[in-house]
């Protein structure tokens, strides 16, 4: 599709007719249509059937870690292939074993044995009170995780079977910890994406109000999201990035969400130049000419935010910064070709029963809600502003009673058997016996590195490993549970203290180590991350605008609005469902999500604003104006993106929830308070200045005529 000559602009700023043309045929939507169907059932066809390319779900340990070489070390060990689930048995009501349900123990340790790896039964092992028995059971690291689950649900079988009436029996340890993460995330890529759909088809028919035009969005963006899923499980595994299953169901609500508000966009600006011009493919042309620098500015923007995160140590991180890169401009291209021809194809009588017709007037032009709205902030700017921010700031508040750090055992919504395990075990044991720290050392140095361990505030017990003759494993276990303050306080001194032992080359890893690793990896990537994402959507602003105040204030306005949405996202955790935290990654990724979707809503709103104003209306009006024009579109686009990451809930993963709750609040601020409110106000509180160091604003006369038209609608 060629671009036509703008039309002539009236006075009042509306074009006017377009010359008449010849009608076109829709030759070239039809191509492009069969292109993208065609090329997208080849990539269907032949691409992976998953974004996910590494089968461990969770955060991957960062490069240099102690524990990440420690975990290297242990596997040339010729028992490095090996780690225990431990069978825990006890009765409901926790009272001591009977002895007859201590012979049943003793019976059914012969019969676990069966399902781990060869060897003789381990002996049961008694709690000094007599109300927990222990049984480890050897599994292989090397199995995948569907083996891995399938060997634990045996093992539960098999150690569940038949008990005496009030003995239980739990499995927990790593690899159970494995298989219930696994069992989460099973299905969740269908889940998630049956949710999203449902939550945007509802949505787009309620927006709409229209029984066909909803499904042209929705197919094409369902589309763009089936596509996305191919290329990055295929360039993602080509160029070595790790993207788990909590990474791609992350990817397809980035790609849903940003699709369906550009989908908005377009549709709302096309709707408009129909009521202008009666050739829709001259409305199409012209309603891409306005829209294509907003979306790909928003889409640039949050692309760019997502491609920070390969800077990052996690990586986990950086798999899910290229793989939601490569989402977001797939959404890009399918809202930009494959969504216009789907729209002009067939005409006006998609929008029935609400169909524009020439003459009618823009939505600009109609005096509705938004409209008044803004003319009401336009009385009084200055006060306004003020409010606005006052409430966001209160909302801030919230983050004065937070903690950050959640632990492996309280990150799940639902119990499950690894968690409740872990706990019986702690009823009776220190808190880090069901997960020991395992330290490897020069084989020389082992007496000195077990001696310096006991030295340590925190340890309860040291006892040698299965090593060999050049690596030395020893096992120290916390008074602490793992990812608790206490339990990170005392590896850090395990590590400080090993270090002074001459020659031992000591090294600190197992799950409560790797935990303090990601702990550090974490904060260390929010240090690097914030500010790359801050400075390049400054840009991106500035090279949209053409000017670097607004852009100043478009930023700032959209963190403020992330700590207002943290704050009271985390009243919601605490008191709604009592979270003990939150979880470490979560406030890097809201605030990279919320800075780059957020900003769109304010991007669509001045982009439009600054269109105005280059056609001759001054800030102020042209505010008034972008609010009527876009407010609606804007507002739709926010609830959808907002129900989109809401959806992440529907996993039992905390993480999840609390990244969904925290953005999909953040995404309702911007929209309801940000862009209708706060940068409207400043806008028209700083006018032309608004724009500096660009002048857009020319003569006097202009400013005094617009001033004429705004003037009667505040008084």
């Amino acid at each position: 599709m060629t671009l036509s000559p703008a039309a002539p602009r009236t006075s009042s700023g509306r074009p006017g007719p377009v010359p008449a043309r010849k009608p076109r045929r829709g030759l070239l939507a039809v191509v492009v249509l069969v292109l993208t169907v065609l090329a997208s059932g080849l990539l269907l066809a032949l691409g992976p059937s998953s974004a996910q390319t590494s089968d461990s779900t969770g955060t991957a340990l960062p490069d240099g870690a102690q524990s990440a070489e420690v975990a290297e070390r242990l596997a040339e060990l010729p028992s490095g292939d090996a780690a225990p689930a431990l069978v825990v048995f006890s009765r409901d009501d926790a009272a001591p074993l009977t002895p007859q349900e201590r012979a049943t123990v003793d019976e059914r340790a012969a019969a676990l044995a069966s399902v781990g790896l060869p060897g003789p039964p381990a002996e049961p092992v008694l709690s000094p009170a007599g109300d927990v028995a222990t049984v480890a059971v050897l599994l292989s690291t090397e199995l995948s995780d569907e083996e891995n689950s399938e060997t634990v649900t045996r093992l539960r079988e098999v150690a569940s079977a038949d008990l005496p009436e009030g003995l239980v029996a739990q499995v927990t340890g790593g690899p159970a910890f494995r298989a219930d993460i696994g069992a989460v995330f099973e299905g969740a890529d269908v889940r998630l994406l049956l949710a999203t759909v449902g939550v945007v088809a509802v949505l787009l028919l309620l927006t709409y109000r229209s029984p066909l035009l909803w499904l042209v969005p929705l197919v094409v963006v369902g589309l763009g999201d089936r596509v996305a899923v191919v290329l990055v499980g295929a360039l993602a595994g080509a160029v070595g990035f790790d993207v788990d299953a909590s990474a791609a169901g992350i990817i397809s609500v980035l790609v849903f969400g940003a699709g369906t508000n550009y989908a908005l966009l377009l549709v709302a600006r096309y709707r408009d130049e129909l009521r202008q011009v009666e050739d829709r493919h001259a409305a199409m042309e012209r309603a891409l000419r306005t829209t294509t620098p907003a979306i790909l500015a928003s889409g640039g923007t949050v692309a760019l935010s997502l491609l920070t995160l390969l800077a990052a140590d996690l990586t986990s991180n950086r798999g899910l910064g290229f793989g939601g890169a490569v989402g977001i401009v797939t959404a890009m291209v399918f809202g930009l070709v494959v969504l216009p021809a789907a729209l002009v194809l067939p005409g006006r009588w998609l929008f029935w029963p609400f169909v524009p017709r020439v003459g009618d007037p823009t939505t600009a032009e109609r005096a509705g809600l938004w409209s008044r709205l803004g003319v009401l902030v336009a009385r009084r700017p200055a006060p306004v502003a003020a409010g606005s921010l006052l409430l966001l700031g209160v909302l801030s508040l919230g983050l004065l009673g937070s903690s950050t750090g959640l632990a492996l055992a309280d990150s799940f919504r639902e119990t499950p058997e690894a968690v409740a395990g872990q706990r019986t075990l702690e009823r009776v044991l220190p808190g880090g016996a069901g997960q020991p720290l395992t330290v490897v050392s020069a084989p020389r140095s082992a007496q000195a590195v077990a001696e310096a361990a006991r030295e340590v505030d925190g340890v309860v017990e040291v006892r040698p490993g299965a090593g060999d003759a050049r690596t030395a494993v020893t096992e120290v276990v916390l008074s602490a549970s793992p990812g608790t303050e206490g339990s990170n306080a005392a590896v850090e001194a395990l590590r400080d203290r090993l270090a002074q032992v001459p020659d031992a080359d000591a090294l600190v890893g197992g799950q409560t180590a790797e935990e303090l690793d990601v702990a550090r990896a974490t904060a260390r990537d929010t240090r690097v991350v914030v500010p790359l994402v801050l400075v390049l959507v400054l840009l991106v602003l500035a090279a949209l605008l053409r000017a670097l105040l607004a852009p100043v204030l478009l930023v700032l306005s959209t963190v403020v609005s992330y700590f207002a949405a943290l704050g009271a996202a985390w009243l919601i955790f605490d008191v709604g469902f009592g979270f003990p935290a939150l979880d470490q990654g979560v406030p890097l990724l809201s605030f990279l999500f919320l800075v780059a979707l957020g900003v769109d809503y304010s991007v669509f709103l001045i982009a439009r604003t600054r269109e105005d104003v280059l056609n001759g209306f001054p800030t102020r009006e042209a505010v008034v104006r972008a609010l009527a024009a876009t407010g609606g579109v804007i507002t739709s686009a926010g609830i959808v993106l907002a129900a989109v990451f809401a959806v992440l809930g529907v996993l039992p993963i905390i993480v999840l929830t609390q990244i969904g709750v925290i953005v999909g609040l953040g995404v309702l601020l911007d929209t309801l308070v940000v862009r209708t409110v706060l940068v409207p106000s400043l806008a028209m509180v700083l006018g032309p200045r608004y724009w500096w160091p660009n002048r857009l604003e020319r003569t006097d006369d202009r400013l005094e005529q617009a001033d004429d038209r705004l003037e009667p609608a505040v008084r």
